[in-house]
């Protein structure tokens, strides 16, 4: 099922020939706690398909990825009651898919960090353009007329789907 790289760690963790703390399971992902936690019970959510960003992933692995983030955010929110669990999905620096989840509590290093980046956001005069409506209609405009990748240059399958009668 899983599409290995072998000089990937999480691929290594996936197929159960690196050692983890692993949390759970689905079908398509797996939890495990990260080893530089931000916070106690800090979470990595993997694809267990080997995909460096969690977009390139099909809609069934992005599912489960994402159920499995959901079940394993709820569980922290039970076990470490923090404000809010803090949900990030990265693949850059290890290029394999994985939402990190961070149980985070006002003040900590996140929620710093996420205050500083707000500050920037809406302060920055390099962002300001973006900020006017003309802006924002335009990517407004550009989002909803772009073909998602599946779709562009694809045919569909000769399969047909079941109908419903109108008989």
């Amino acid at each position: 099922m899983a599409k290995k790289n072998a000089n990937c760690v999480f691929c290594e963790i996936v197929a159960g020939r690196a050692p983890a703390h692993r949390v759970a399971e689905n079908e398509r992902a797996v939890a495990i706690l990260d080893i530089s936690p931000y916070a106690p019970g800090h979470t990595l959510v993997l694809s267990k398909r080997h995909e460096p960003f969690w977009h390139d992933l099909t809609a069934r692995e992005a599912a489960d990825v994402f159920a499995l983030a959901h079940r394993i955010a709820r569980k922290q929110k039970a076990a470490f009651a923090p404000e809010f669990v803090c949900l990030m999905a990265r693949g850059r620096r290890i290029p394999h898919t994985h939402v990190f989840l961070v149980p985070t509590a006002p003040g900590d290093v996140l929620d710093r960090y996420f205050n500083g980046l707000e500050k920037v956001q809406e302060g920055s005069e390099e962002l300001a353009p973006l900020r006017r409506h003309a802006s924002r209609e335009t990517a407004a405009r550009t989002l909803r007329g772009a073909a998602s990748p599946r779709s562009a240059g694809r045919r569909r399958s000769g399969r047909s789907r079941p109908r419903a009668s109108g008989k």
